[in-house]
């Protein structure tokens, strides 16, 4: 496997910074591009490092309970202050950038990055760059900044085993797609319900 070999010729802490430095080259120099594109690069590392060890089914398990909590508070909390974002609009809380990013970067400190220092760090300020750029760039605040840091921090350590919290979030995302598909339907909330679907399919086999 092309993967396996080049992390064995390279290392997984230079294969994560260089793929860093790479998306940090080739995105354009904007504070929002930087913030959009971290936080797709961070859980897509982790993820393939996860794969790696065949463990890329329960990450992509941890990610779409953040994505689907994510986004159904988003559609639950509707008009309320706290889910106003500062430029205006709703559907402002919690941030889903930074749970991704805080998600993709907690799973690389703690599976991929052990032993390297310094690679933990570059990842962990990634993150905390996401979170900043939303806030800079007035697409939410402090708080819905903090909630998703702590939604994918939580969604990465806490799903990680057989457990009663585990069990109960894979039977929720059924119902909490199910509800974006009835609020507002986009194609990324499609994709949610995707993979959960997959997610319940997989619930199937876990040990009650």
């Amino acid at each position: 496997m092309l993967l396996a070999r080049m992390i064995r010729i390279f290392g997984l802490a230079h294969l994560v910074l260089g793929a860093l430095a790479a998306t940090l080259l080739l995105t354009e120099p904007s504070t929002r591009r930087y913030g959009d594109n971290l936080q797709i690069i961070l859980p897509v590392l982790a993820w393939g490092c996860a794969a790696t060890s065949g463990n890329g089914r329960d990450f992509a398990l941890r990610f779409a309970s953040m994505f689907t909590v994510a986004h159904a508070s988003k559609s639950l909390l509707g008009d309320m202050e706290l889910n106003q974002r500062p430029s205006g609009g709703g559907h402002g809380f919690p941030s889903a950038h930074t749970g991704a990013a805080a998600l993709g970067a907690s799973s690389l400190v703690h599976d991929c990055l052990k032993g390297s220092a310094g690679a933990q760090a570059v990842v962990v300020l990634a993150a905390g760059f996401v979170g900043a750029s939303r806030i800079e760039v007035g697409a939410h605040d402090i708080w819905q900044v903090t909630a998703g840091a702590i939604l994918g921090w939580a969604a990465d350590r806490a799903l990680r085993r057989d457990s009663r919290a585990r069990r109960g979030v894979v039977a929720l995302l059924g119902w909490a797609g199910t509800l974006l598909w009835r609020v507002r339907c986009s194609a990324a909330q499609v994709a949610v319900l995707f993979v959960a679907g997959l997610a319940k399919l997989r619930s199937a086999r876990i040990v009650p």
